[in-house]
């Protein structure tokens, strides 16, 4: 987004001028030490032509445009660990896209090599989609396309997308919503697959801000009023290992580390727990620096023996990420101890390199590849079942956005083969997605597995540690039930594309059966009629019809009630005629000039509906989904909803609630507690008596003399609701009381 420079007349150019000058220097002096012959030439060449191109170019915040690049070219040196081509890439980022410089220009000026990363970084543009496209998943899969040719495309993408991130304030709301919520689906879980933490963790605090900045506040101001009181803490915890640690002669560094905004958010939510009981806000990283690099192994494990003899160690929450790193190449062990005052204090011990490949990822796993001579790392090994899915042509985006997104964001287990070769998988993977992993044949023929000595089904879940015995037989093929229970991209790719291969032999078979029912039926075997007949049975193509009519699973003879014979004698099918919108005409009739949806319940011309998945009442935070039926109205931070912002961006709608009148909406409550005598009549008395509140439903569970209670009531807004929770919570013997978040 840009503006011409004329329209502010007030600004000082001369002093615009110094300061661009003044941050590419900085740029410059951050490469010294990795600038070889001729680079500084090269740098100065690209940036020469960035400014000229961009010079007429402001963004919405009125800064001029050529700080974005400059900007996102810092990142890629001080916080990804990228070098020069990198630099000259991320200066020109926008350039191809934005201005009259084609990529052929920039092949003449800078060569093949940055011109194929620009070209990866350059976003689609004139892409023909229909309604169940998605723009950004396009965009996603072509970015993940470049894996296959430089990662730097990738690694430049998120410095560009952490900049934008960072500039958001200066964006209307409904793009900061876009824009956040498309940054913590895609962008964050992507940055931490590539072991980019710093990156990934400010991606996700930055979004939290954007989608709910009340929440994100709140939690910062927590933070700030607590700081004090936590550096004493950690000073404290600190100076006995300090001591021991330099007594045995380590050589090493000590710090705290405060837990990320979005992580202390996401195990408020996730245990239903107050800021004051997540115990673990900080941790303390010792990084040891051994002379021998043999050594940091033994060392890190040698230190965390130290510590254990110093504190009490909770082995419930010791992770070895060393002996078995991570995919994303992280490597480090990780502790809880038992401090002062009883407090749990996480613990990481990890090498410089360690921490190097922890901060900088997939740069530095790079820089320290070749002295490892190991074989293919975890990182590579991912990025090759990538490629995998990509190389199946006919991936939707979508499909290929959500399975690639499994692979980023879970945890993963660790499997063994019966000799002992281990297989790592993301968490929930089957015994399915093992033989798959061993090998295509394996899978395809797949008929059990045996789990430690264990006979299981296909669709058995495994844990860490298992060993797996795929079972197999000749006869057997993949099925299309598979697919309800297989994880792994590569298992679901290998089973999609032997159905779509059956379903192409099977429809051969089709043909003749096809053509002597419309014989029969005495109607033409062309091409307008076969596509009226795939249209009534809903088919997505021909391909299915043929295969349908192969297995007998549908029987075009019953269509004769359909045809219709004119006074010449030719037959012709003739369905009853459904009203259909053009979906673009839709979208711009709701949309409208303004972008904007009021919520009013006298508004009964304008369609739309409070979304199943979240309950929105009055008071929340919401947005419209724009669908051929009319709008969904969705909370902001719903987890569905932030799939749709994500995927489908163009059409989202301003929202918001405008209504006087007191308008009921259905809510959730959650009630746990300890299951006292008349407890369940001293909830129901405040929600109908005291409150005057009316309930849809109310279940209640007892196990052990505990209790858990959900009650669906009508409420007016959130301060009704939060009212209502805060009474609740009053009642003797109620542990907590909160909002469900779905159904």
């Amino acid at each position: 987004m840009s503006e011409n420079v004329s329209l502010h007349p007030h600004i000082d150019l001369e002093a615009e001028k110094k300061e661009i000058l003044r941050r590419y220097r900085t740029l410059l002096r951050s490469l010294k030490g990795t600038l070889e012959k001729g680079d500084k030439l090269i740098i100065r060449k690209a940036f020469d032509l960035a400014v000229e191109m961009h010079k007429d170019m402001r963004r919405k915040s009125g800064e001029p445009y050529i700080y974005h690049p400059i900007a996102v070219a810092q990142i890629v040196v001080d916080e990804i660990g990228l070098g020069p081509t990198a630099v000259v890439c991320a200066l020109l980022h926008d350039v191809v896209e934005d201005t009259d410089v084609t990529l052929e220009d920039i092949k003449a000026m800078f060569g093949d090599k940055v011109m194929q990363i620009i070209d990866g970084l350059t976003k689609i543009s004139g892409v023909i989609i229909d309604e169940n496209s998605s723009i950004q998943a396009e965009n996603f899969r072509k970015m993940l396309l470049t894996l296959s040719d430089d990662v730097r495309v990738i690694l430049i993408k998120l410095a560009d997308r952490l900049h934008n991130m960072r500039t958001l304030d200066s964006m209307a709301r409904e793009k900061q919503l876009k824009i956040a919520s498309e940054t913590s689906f895609l962008y964050a879980p992507l940055a931490h697959r590539l072991g980019l933490y710093s990156v990934k963790t400010e991606l996700e605090d930055l979004s939290l801000k954007f989608k709910e900045p009340d929440v994100y506040n709140m939690l910062e101001s927590k933070l700030a009023a607590t700081q004090k009181e936590r550096n004493r803490y950690i000073n404290k915890f600190s100076l006995p290992i300090i001591n021991l640690l330099t007594e045995k002669g380590f050589v090493f560094n000590i710090k705290g580390r405060v837990k990320s905004i979005n992580s202390i958010w996401e195990k408020m939510k996730k245990q239903n727990i107050p800021f004051e009981e997540v115990y673990d806000v900080f941790a303390i990283r010792i990084i040891v620096d051994p002379e021998n690099p043999e050594d940091e192994k033994s060392q890190c494990f040698s230190i965390f023996s130290s510590l254990t003899d110093l504190y009490q160690s909770n082995r419930f929450r010791t992770r070895d990420w060393i002996t078995t790193p991570r995919a994303n190449g992280y490597e480090s062990l990780h502790t809880t101890l038992l401090g002062p005052e009883g407090k749990w204090v996480e613990v990481q011990i990890r090498s410089v390199r360690m921490d190097d490949v922890a901060e900088k990822g997939y740069a530095a796993h790079w820089k320290y590849k070749d002295k490892e001579n190991a074989k293919e790392s975890a990182l590579d090994e991912w990025i090759r079942k990538i490629r995998e899915v990509l190389e199946s042509a006919d991936t939707n985006a979508l499909d290929f956005v959500d399975d690639v997104k499994l692979q980023l964001f879970s945890e993963e287990i660790f499997t063994f083969t019966p000799k002992g070769e281990l297989k790592r998988l993301p968490n929930g993977a089957t015994a399915l997605d093992f033989a798959y992993e061993i090998h295509t044949k394996i899978g395809d023929t797949c008929i059990g597995a045996k789990v430690n000595n264990k006979l299981v089904a296909l669709s058995h879940k495994l844990r860490s540690g298992d060993q797996v015995e795929i079972l197999t037989s000749s006869k057997q093929t993949p099925k299309e039930e598979w697919l309800s229970f297989a994880i792994t991209a590569r298992a679901k790719t290998k089973v999609k594309e032997f159905i779509r291969d059956f379903k192409k032999k099977k429809a051969k078979e089709g043909i003749e059966i096809f053509e002597k029912k419309m014989q029969q039926l005495k109607v033409e075997n062309n091409e307008y009629n076969r596509s009226k007949i795939i249209r009534h049975y809903n088919f997505p193509n021909e391909t299915e019809l043929l295969y349908r009519l192969a297995i007998k699973a549908v029987d075009i003879a019953d269509l004769k009630k359909y045809v219709v014979t004119s006074s010449d004698g030719v037959s012709s099918l003739i369905f009853p005629r459904k009203e259909v919108k053009q979906f673009e005409k839709v979208v711009t009739e709701i949309r409208g000039k303004q972008d904007a949806l009021m919520l009013d319940e006298k508004q009964k011309n304008l369609k739309y509906k409070l979304s199943d998945c979240c309950h929105p009442i009055k008071g929340d935070d919401v947005f419209g989904f724009v669908t051929e039926e009319g709008i969904i109205i969705h909370r902001t931070n719903c987890t569905h909803g932030l799939k749709l912002m994500s995927n489908f961006g163009s059409r989202i709608v301003k929202a918001k609630w405008i209504a006087n009148e007191k308008i009921s909406f259905l809510a959730g409550i959650m009630i746990t507690g300890t299951d006292e005598i008349g407890i369940v009549n001293n909830i129901t008395k405040i929600i109908s008596d005291e409150y005057n509140v009316n309930m849809r439903s109310i279940s209640f569970d007892t196990d052990e003399g505990l209790f858990e209670g959900k009650i669906s009531v009508y409420v007016f807004d959130t301060n009704h609701l939060d009212a209502l929770i805060k009474k609740l919570k009053k009642v003797p013997g109620v542990i907590n009381a909160y909002r469900m978040d779905s159904n």
